[in-house]
Formats: C-alpha cells, structure tokens, sequence
C-alpha cells in the first residue's frame, strides 16, 4: 500500500465514523423534535378539552364518544405509543397517545385518549436517513476520486524520482540530476538525491582509482621479484650451497603465493566495486569442457574419478572473464580439497550447476567456508579466496551458492543456482564418472 493510499484510508475512516455519529444524532434528535412536537399538540388539545369541561360546554359523554376514545374504566395516564390499525389502507400505523381523566358535569369522571399519527414523522425520518447515506455514498467516492488525482498529479515527481533511482547505474559515472519539483519536500528529495550521488561517484571513483593503482604497483615489484628469484634459482653455485637453496626456493614459493593473494583480492575488489559491466552471452557448456581438459593432467597426477554431465547449451549472461573465474575456482576447490584417487563429477543444466567431490571430513556448517581466508587446512598454502571469490560472482549475477556435505562429511557438494527457482536435483540423480587409466 502506497503512502498516499494509507493516509487516505484513515481520512475515509475518520469521515466514516463522524458520518454515522452525525447521522445518528441527527435521527434521534429529529425523531425527539417530532415526537415532541406531537406531544405538544396532544397536551394542547388536553388543555382545550379541560377549559371546556370548567366551562360546563362540553356535549354528554355519549355524544363526546362519537369523536374521541372515552371509558368510563381507569386507563393508565400520560403518554405513551401504540399501534392501530388504519381501515381505510387496511395497515398498522404507529401512533402517539395522551390519556388524561376529564370530569363532565352531570356525568362524572371519564378517561379520554388522544391520538396522533406518526406516519409523517416515520416519513420524514426516511427521507432524512437515504439522503444522509446519499451524501456518505458520495463523500466517499469523492475522495477516492481525490485520491487517484492526487495519485496521478502531485505524486509525479516522487514517481519520477524512483524511477530515475531504479534505472541509475554507477558504472556510467555520472551523478544523477533529478529536477527541482514544484511541491517543496519532493524538491528538497531530489537535492539531497543530487548531492549524495555526486559524493557517491567521487567516492566510487576515488576508490576504483585507488584499487587499479595499488594493484598496479604491488604487481610490478613481485614479478620483479619472481623473475630474479627464477634467475637465482639457475644459478650454478646455488647449487654447491645445500643451506641457501632451500631457502631461495621457500622464498619463491611465498612469492607465488603473495601474487595469487594479490590476483585475488583485486578480483574481489573489482567484483565488489562492479567493474565488470560488459556482460555478454557464455556458453558455459563449452567453457567447463574447456577448463575440464585443461585440468585433466591435474585429475590424473591426483588419480581422481572424474565425471562431466552436461548435454544440454547452457547460454549465461556474464562477463567473460568473471565465468572463466567462476568455473576455475570451483573446479581448483574440488581438487585441492579432495583425496588421492577420490571422486570429482560435474553436473550442468539449464537451471544449476553442481560440483561434487569426496574429500576430508567436515564438522559444522560448511558455508562457513565461503569466508575470507577461510580453510578446510589450516596448513594449506591456499589463500583461502577461492570461494569468496564464488560467492561475490553468483551474488554479483543474482545466482544462489550453496555448500553442503552428505555421508558422514565426506562428500562435498557446491551447488549454483543460475536461474531463480531452479528446482534441486534429486537426491538420487546419478552423475556418470569417468575412471583415469
């Protein structure tokens, strides 16, 4: 429910229970007016009848009988109402009564009864009462009416605004420039909207030029660093020193690993700060044939059972280079945390992709393991990235990621949604496995 509306719905509520507070006096005091009113006329007409029995003109009582309801029994005094029926319509109309005791002279004391109709009241009521709920009706659908007005005319340049916001992208490095509207607090939105989107895209730029030139400068000084150590590394008289070779080599090898860390993070960074617009159609079918020949020397010198399913074009939308790292990382997770001659088998449809491996046995929630630095072996050269890295690729594309474990921890499963509502595979699907020679 939109802001408009909510308000509206109180203001109608407000409206309704005033209405028919003010409807409702309005009836009982118009019903006591008129039966006040009746009761005036039937105590002037007691008073009539009285002055003229002290004044001895009054006809006898057999004579008074023809005009008004007289007994000679005592009745109950005062007013009260009563229905009687009308013989010329042949219905029961309610009536208004007086009964008083009127002595005639020679005669004695009689009780008279006076009455009045009450259909004129009744009537009136009713007119009274429909056109009150023609104005309710009307009240009513008037501000409903009002509210789609003000729906369509004042709140334009809210909608305008949201729009605008839905369809901005920082990619394109340039702040927004929403209109000044004439109403003022929408006015003061979109300046506020202006402003903090022109801090926005210094600050995204500032950081984005930050981040390509740190990762500038720190790349340059390890492959240096690297090309000499590789340099040093053939030297001949290393050789005839067994207690600096060892050490040489250890400092390349932290070399290395200080490069993929570094590779890493940017990729991280670039993948938070989204730098990878050019999103392009994939054929990640394809793609994962590709990485699974290029890592069969890796399978083998690991005697693993290897196993690839996919027979369907599976077409994405990514950037090249985010699928290639995608499937790369995945696929270097089901290695490195696997056992010698243990099980790696990939599933690809239209809807997911799923990597499962046998490796250690795993305590707690696995998706912890798509922490920063986070490691099945705490010894592992491995930076700890490599799902991190997954994870910030599926959440940049809108994919789910999950991580599950099956038979007592053994068995590993990486699971990527590509498409929302993707139905899981059942537990029992069979992935074929390929056995190395």
């Amino acid at each position: 429910m939109n802001l408009l509306n909510a308000t509206t719905r109180y203001y109608l509520l407000l409206a309704l229970l005033v209405f028919v507070g003010g409807s409702l006096g309005l009836y009982y005091g118009i019903n006591w007016a008129l039966r006040t009113e009746v009761g005036e006329q039937l105590a002037d007409r007691r008073q009539e009848l009285l002055a003229k029995a002290r004044a001895n003109e009054l006809p006898p009582v057999d004579q008074l009988a023809v005009l008004l309801d007289i007994s000679r029994m005592p009745r109950p005094l005062g007013f009260r109402d009563t229905i009687l029926l009308d013989r010329t319509e042949n219905v029961l109309v309610p009536h208004r009564q007086l009964t008083f005791p009127l002595t005639v002279r020679g005669e004695g004391p009689v009780w008279v009864s006076l009455r009045k109709s009450l259909v004129e009241a009744e009537d009136l009521l009713g007119v009274v009462s429909a056109l009150m709920l023609s104005v309710l009706a009307l009240l009513l659908g008037g501000m409903v009416a009002l509210n789609r007005w003000l729906s369509a005319r004042l709140w334009a340049p809210f909608r305008h605004t949201l729009a605008a916001l839905r369809q901005y992208d920082l990619q394109q490095h340039r702040p927004l420039a929403l209109p000044a509207p004439p109403v003022a607090e929408f006015a003061e939105l979109n300046q506020a909207l202006n402003g903090f989107s022109q801090r926005l895209v210094a600050d995204y730029e500032s950081l984005r030029e930050f981040t390509a030139n740190a990762a500038h400068e720190t790349q340059t000084p390890l492959a240096i660093m690297q090309a000499q150590l590789e340099q040093l590394l053939q030297v001949p008289a290393l050789a005839e020193d067994p207690a600096v070779a060892p050490l040489v080599a250890d400092l390349y090898g932290a070399t290395l690993r200080l490069s993929r860390l570094h590779q890493a993070l940017s990729l991280l960074s670039k993948i938070e700060n989204r730098q990878f617009a050019q999103a392009q159609p994939v054929r990640l079918d394809q793609l994962l044939a590709e990485k699974m020949a290029q890592l069969e020397p890796l399978f083998e010198a690991r005697k693993l059972h290897y196993g690839l399913d996919s027979s369907v074009p599976v077409v994405v939308q990514m950037h090249p280079g985010l699928a290639d790292s995608l499937l790369q990382n995945l696929l270097q997770n089901a290695v490195k945390h696997n056992v010698r001659g243990g099980q790696l088998a990939v599933y690809l449809s239209n809807t997911e992709l799923k990597v499962t491996n046998s490796g250690p046995t795993v305590e707690g929630d696995p998706a912890r393991f798509f922490e920063r630095f986070r490691k099945h072996n705490a010894a592992s050269e491995s930076p700890g990235l490599g799902l991190s890295i997954v994870q910030q690729i599926c959440g940049y594309y809108g994919f789910g990621v999950t991580y599950s474990v099956a038979e007592e921890g053994t068995c590993h499963t990486l699971r990527v949604v590509l498409k929302p509502g993707a139905e899981a595979l059942p537990q029992n699907a069979e992935i074929s496995l390929v056995a190395t020679e």
